[in-house]
């Protein structure tokens, strides 16, 4: 699961702060490419060695550099294929936030050598969502901030307005609050369950 993790951070540096910062960071951590290959293994240490070596370079805390990767894997062509698994949870936001808790299986479908830790949605009142996200031992890091971020690239996705609000984490997992605002806000993007990617 960490390589799958290493190789979207490497995508995500060198598109956002380009391959001379990334190639500092592999040289600096003495990293090889075995490091970066989605499929095979790679131990979290390696992970938290990265993140905390880019935080420093960028300036940015660990948990904001997550939050980026998870918008990063919804808004960005070449992570099409993230989007689309996304999407077919359904035709509208408040849909998709339902499909969540069916994600780690699907994720597995694709990619069975990924586990995703469990989802648990607890809708509220007034358009509030509560999102319990269980542990990731195998990963070593807290992947709240990812889903945080995915979800807020999600709902621009679907042109829907949220707040977004990171509960905090303990022993058992971490908590995200969803407020829906407007699930029709905005033209969200394009998408066709049967085809490719459509262009706007």
């Amino acid at each position: 699961m960490n390589g799958l993790i290493n190789r979207a951070l490497q995508w995500l540096v060198r598109d956002s702060y380009g391959e001379a910062l990334w190639r500092g960071l592999v040289e600096a951590l003495a990293l090889g490419e075995a490091a970066f290959e989605p499929l095979m293994p790679c131990e979290p240490e390696v992970t938290d060695r990265l993140l905390s070596a880019l935080a420093g370079r960028i300036g940015r805390a660990p948990e904001e550099i997550l939050e980026d990767l998870g918008t990063y894997l919804v808004s960005q062509p070449r992570t099409e294929a993230a989007r689309r698994l996304l999407r077919f949870g359904g035709v509208d936001f408040v849909d998709f936030l339902y499909s969540l808790e069916d994600l780690p299986d699907r994720a597995r479908m694709a990619m069975p050598d990924f586990t995703l830790p469990e989802i648990r949605l607890h809708p509220g009142a007034a358009g509030l969502y509560r999102i319990e996200l269980g542990t990731c031992p195998q990963a070593g890091l807290r992947l709240g901030p990812v889903l945080v971020g995915l979800l807020r690239a999600m709902a621009d996705d679907y042109g829907a307005l949220v707040l977004l609000d990171h509960r905090g984490a303990d022993s058992r997992g971490e908590v995200i609050e969803v407020r829906l605002l407007d699930a029709a806000f905005a033209d969200g993007r394009a998408f066709d369950l049967g085809a490719g990617p459509v262009a706007r």
